[in-house]
């Protein structure tokens, strides 16, 4: 299988599920999204990453693991998120030290801030990103827009507190037909509500 290397657009703060968020990864060489909800702390992590310029006063539970990691010559290499299982993307953290690779399991969220702070790739199979993809309509405002709901994670207390990566929602979508669930994802991909897009479209990648 074929991998497609993601580059992450931005943020987005849920609107339904309090203390959750939205990680927006962007097809690199191609137009697909895949929103994936991940937790209020991971969010922070990752928000905290990608805004060089910040630092925190004290090592994040991801900046100790790097701390550690460099001290014994680790390197991690890539992040692959290799599979999708009733709504929830599976990851692997390839690391590498004295020239043998290791593989080792992990949720996404942390995949992906661990990736960001080594600088390395993020990877996922196409048929993964064929199945749960998103396509979105150019917009203009889209990089500003993506800069600010970074900046809006920062700033938000919320951020601070402990989160687990969850798919759960207090809204469901399983009395819906088929139909009703592909209307619905395009409402909320037109609304750039990906954390609502992301639920839908797990509810129809279960059913098929």
């Amino acid at each position: 299988m074929s991998l497609v290397k993601l580059s992450i657009k931005g943020i987005s703060y849920s609107q339904t599920q309090n203390g959750a968020y939205a990680l927006i990864l962007n097809e690199v060489d191609g137009e697909r999204k895949l929103p994936i909800v991940i937790g209020a702390f991971e969010a922070q992590s990752i928000a905290i990453a990608l805004e060089k310029e910040i630092k925190p006063p004290r090592p994040l539970t991801h900046d100790l693991f790097k701390n550690f990691a460099e001290r014994f010559d680790i390197v991690v290499k890539q992040v692959i998120i290799h599979k999708l299982v009733d709504g929830v993307f599976y990851s692997s953290i390839i690391c590498e030290r004295d020239k043998i690779e290791e593989i080792i399991d992990a949720r996404t969220s942390d995949a992906i801030a661990l990736a960001l702070r080594f600088n390395a790739p993020i990877f996922t199979y196409k048929n993964i990103l064929d199945k749960a993809g998103i396509y979105l309509k150019a917009n203009p405002s889209e990089t500003d827009k993506g800069s600010q709901e970074i900046d809006d994670v920062l700033s938000n207390p919320e951020t601070f507190g402990l989160g687990e990566e969850s798919n759960q929602s207090g809204e469901t979508y399983s009395k819906h037909s088929l139909q009703e669930l592909n209307e619905l994802l395009d409402q909320a991909v037109e609304q750039e509500d990906y954390e609502k897009a992301a639920k839908i479209r797990d509810e129809i990648s279960r059913r098929q």
